[in-house]
């Protein structure tokens, strides 16, 4: 896991693309390394988790002289690629030198060929070419900004700040956030003329003309695995095969690896499938807590752990003098609005890990959508917001011209069922990206590798295929995950509902955190964004919130987002 940075064109100067290296240094804070030719000048922060020797560091130069690498993620099939790359004589261990070589032997089809987590960059020298892609779910992060002199790329938006791109808000993106709880579309920012290369595609850039296209097609994989139904049993059986040689090649690393734990039947199963495996064996499982029975998963944790005896490593967040110190830390580590409390308490983790030197964590994201967990799934309602009975937004407090910038958000319809939709829908629009965001961000912070073996694109594919009788069944809710952990865990976690909620979150703003909103409010009636808001509306709503109308905080936060990451330099 690591940063890329480039610059293509008139403003490839080795001093900037130094400037914009040492800002993301937290990415990779074990070499930073550049590389310029002419109009190209490449860079790279690396965290060294496979192939720890220096001959591994980036820029990567391919054995002929004329391909450069920048790549921040990981292969994690590189061991079963470099059998098919016999052509190539190889000089390190590492998943770096196996994707350039596919890249040398398959051109933009390597792709296709790669199980992981990547966002990388190949300069042609000859050519004077640029090829660069995103994973298919788009994990990793690949953001760039196109002008007329130059091309402009970097694995964080704070990155391209810092390369004199002005922070200038995109309106229309933090209206529809506003008003809709929108976060933008896969290839959007929060931020004028920068963009974001969406998950599942490529693009290219030569002789100042930039084209992007799209290499992963999921809907024809969909389309292609249900044509071939299997049993329920089949299904379970084929499900568990794939799923332990998902968590089995994410184990692959010359790091520590542990793994995130909750209460749930998600980070449950990890920890169930984790111990299948001889290399799990009592590896590190980090857990947070808030101390608040009405939340904490802690008991259910707790008794999982007692029947696979791993290490527990308990980090507690509590509203104390630090609180919004960290939340403030993370806000400004996202570079755009994030997802609350418990974002804060799930960064405690990695930086608890990475004092002990567990540089590599697992967690479970990605089961709902697959599986259809979400309880809005079974109603017939558009929620993306899970555990809320109205809605969780409040577009009366915008002035009536900028709400008029406000775009609700209209997904693919590409399925005949609903339910099929709404996990499109989560899993390229909403859920998941939101989620990867977030949590690359927190983990790079703390200069740690989060890996999800539950996004394998493998498991999601045979997943989201299954009949919707396999997903849900007497109103059961991922069904077939169910029965498949059965036989490893207790009733009271197997058949457990989800829980909407983990953190007091609705009562730490309201109470111990009031200050810090009022304070929030006020800096935007002083700011230069102060003409978005009717202060009047969002004074009633405040007021409200405060005398007990709880049922959502997402305004809440929205207003605190909004406040720090447009008048405080971050």
């Amino acid at each position: 896991m690591c940063g890329i940075a480039g610059i293509i064109g008139t403003g490839a100067e080795e001093s900037c693309l130094e400037k914009m290296l040492q800002k993301q240094q937290h990415r990779g804070p074990d070499f930073t390394g550049m590389w310029k030719e002419g109009m190209a000048a490449l860079g790279h922060n690396r965290l060294s988790i496979l192939d720890l020797s220096s001959n591994s560091n980036q820029p990567f130069e391919s054995n002929c002289g004329n391909y450069r690498l920048i790549f921040n993620g990981e292969i994690y099939n590189y061991i079963e690629l470099k059998e098919e790359l016999s052509f190539y004589d190889f000089k390190t261990s590492s998943d770096t030198e196996v994707l350039l070589a596919s890249y040398l032997k398959w051109g933009k089809d390597c792709l296709k060929q790669l199980n992981g987590m990547f966002s990388f960059a190949i300069w042609n020298r000859k050519e004077e070419s640029l090829f660069a892609a995103r994973d298919r779910f788009g994990v990793k992060p690949f953001y760039y900004h196109n002008s007329e002199e130059a091309f402009y790329f970097a694995s964080e938006i704070k990155t391209l700040h810092e390369a004199n791109i002005p922070k200038k808000p995109n309106e229309a993106v933090w209206a529809s956030y506003l008003a809709y709880g929108s976060y933008g579309m896969p290839n959007e920012t929060f931020w004028d003329q920068i963009a974001q290369l969406a998950g599942g595609h490529y693009l290219e850039y030569k002789n100042k003309t930039l084209a992007i296209n799209k290499w992963y097609f999921f809907e024809a994989a969909i389309e292609k695995l249900q044509q071939n139904k299997l049993s329920f049993e089949e299904a379970k059986a084929h499900y568990k095969k794939l799923l332990l040689d998902s968590i089995f090649i994410r184990f692959r690393a010359d790091v520590a690896v542990g793994f995130n734990i909750s209460g749930g039947l998600d980070s449950s199963t990890l920890l169930a499938f984790v111990n299948q495996l001889e290399q799990g064996k009592n590896i590190e499982a980090y857990t947070f807590y808030t101390d608040d029975e009405r939340y904490d998963e802690l008991p259910w944790v707790e008794e999982m752990i007692g029947l696979t005896k791993n290490p527990l490593n308990k980090v507690l967040l509590s509203p104390d003098e630090k609180l919004v110190e960290k939340i403030n830390a993370i806000i400004a580590v996202q570079d755009e609005p994030c997802g609350g409390v418990p974002t804060v308490a799930y960064s405690e983790i990695f930086k608890k890990a990475r004092t002990q030197n567990t540089l590599v964590l697992l967690d479970g994201q990605g089961m709902d959508e697959q599986w259809a967990g979400y309880d809005y799934y079974t109603q017939n309602n558009n929620n993306t917001i899970q555990g809320v009975s109205k809605s969780p937004f409040r577009p009366n407090i915008l002035e009536a011209s900028f709400l008029k910038k406000a775009k609700k958000p209209k997904y693919p319809i590409l399925f005949d069922d609903e339910v099929l939709n709404k996990q499109y829908r989560d899993l390229f629009y909403t859920k998941i990206p939101r989620a990867l965001r977030f949590n690359d961000r927190i983990s790079m912070a703390y200069s740690t590798e989060l890996r999800e073996p539950f996004l394998d694109y493998r498991l999601v594919e045979f997943a989201f295929a299954q009949p919707l009788e396999y997903k849900i069944k007497n109103g059961v809710q991922k069904y077939l995950l169910r029965e498949l952990v059965a036989e490893y865990l207790s009733d009271s976690i197997t058949y457990a509902p989800k829980r909407p909620l983990q953190t007091p979150q609705r009562e730490w703003l309201g109470e111990e955190l009031f200050t810090e909103i009022e304070k929030a409010v006020e800096h935007l009636k002083q700011s230069a964004i102060a003409g978005w808001f009717n202060f009047d509306e969002l004074a009633k709503e405040l007021k409200n919130y405060k005398e007990g109308d709880r049922d959502a905080s997402f305004h809440i936060w929205q207003w605190w987002n909004t406040s720090f990451l447009n008048t405080k330099s971050n």
